[in-house]
């Protein structure tokens, strides 16, 4: 699974459909190279090109944070698609930050992150695999119920 010649055949397999991603809705870029190091700026989990509004905990359940997770996962490959041109110059997935709009009671942030997580895995094989935080905020842009950003090295 970790044959990067793979990595569109799943793309395909999924279901999924690479999307340029979206033009930034305030001061900075969607992403940055900088030697083998690519920057993903946050992503928020978005639903039919609109922000998916919610809090995790207080008007969203936990399965329904998975998808939004997912979602995002998808948009990111899109990103990483306009960052690199061709998916397979990525050598690794390094680092992911997943927040989590939640209430202060909620505690299933690392179980939101899976449904991000899982995707880039289930895309990227053993590259796929990468260490992550996942953590509660009281509030994200435009009021979306999660957001992710990562780090990846290229090849």
């Amino acid at each position: 699974m970790s044959d990067a010649s793979c990595i569109y055949e799943r793309i395909a397999a999924a279901g999924i459909k690479l999307n340029p991603p979206g033009k930034p809705v305030a001061a900075y870029v969607p992403f940055v190279e900088s030697g083998k190091l690519l920057f993903l700026s946050g992503h928020i989990a978005k639903q039919a090109g609109q922000p998916w509004v919610g809090q995790l905990g207080r008007d969203m359940d936990t399965a329904t944070g998975v998808g939004a997770a997912r979602a995002i996962a998808v948009d990111v490959l899109g990103t990483l698609q306009a960052a690199t041109g061709d998916l397979n110059r990525i050598a690794r997935i390094l680092k992911v930050l997943c927040l989590v709009n939640s209430s202060a009671e909620y505690r299933e942030h690392h179980i939101v992150a899976n449904g991000f997580s899982e995707t880039l895995e289930e895309i990227f094989g053993d590259a796929g695999k990468h260490a992550r935080s996942a953590f509660g905020v009281a509030q994200i842009p435009s009021g979306a119920c999660v957001e992710v950003e990562l780090i990846a090295e290229l090849r």
